[in-house]
């Protein structure tokens, strides 16, 4: 599953960037953007696509600590605080988002 959702990942990817040239390229181009992304297929495929991208990330959070050795003071940092603080992070900039997008 965890393959499979790097295809999912490499379609966000791309939809981000058909968004930011919908945007560079003016009204128009973006509005269209928006329509076709309102096609009830494409709104379910990036649901999909959601579910994979989050499913991607934690599975990446709880194999960080296989991947990298982090050292402090001469010692290995346990794997369960290199997970919690990749968690952490993510936790972090979700709650900085939603207070951007949501209002101050």
């Amino acid at each position: 599953m965890r393959e499979l959702s790097s295809v999912f990942v490499a379609w966000f990817v791309l939809y981000l960037l058909f968004l930011v040239r919908a945007l560079r390229l003016g009204d128009a181009a973006y509005q269209r953007f928006l329509a076709q992304s309102a096609h009830p297929a494409i709104v379910l495929l990036n649901l999909i696509t959601l579910g994979f991208v989050i499913f991607h990330a934690i599975t990446w959070f709880n194999l960080a600590p296989q991947a990298m050795v982090v050292k402090a003071a001469g010692r290995r940092v346990p794997g369960v605080l290199i997970a919690a603080s990749n968690y952490a992070a993510w936790g972090v900039v979700s709650a900085v988002l939603v207070w951007l997008l949501v209002g101050r």
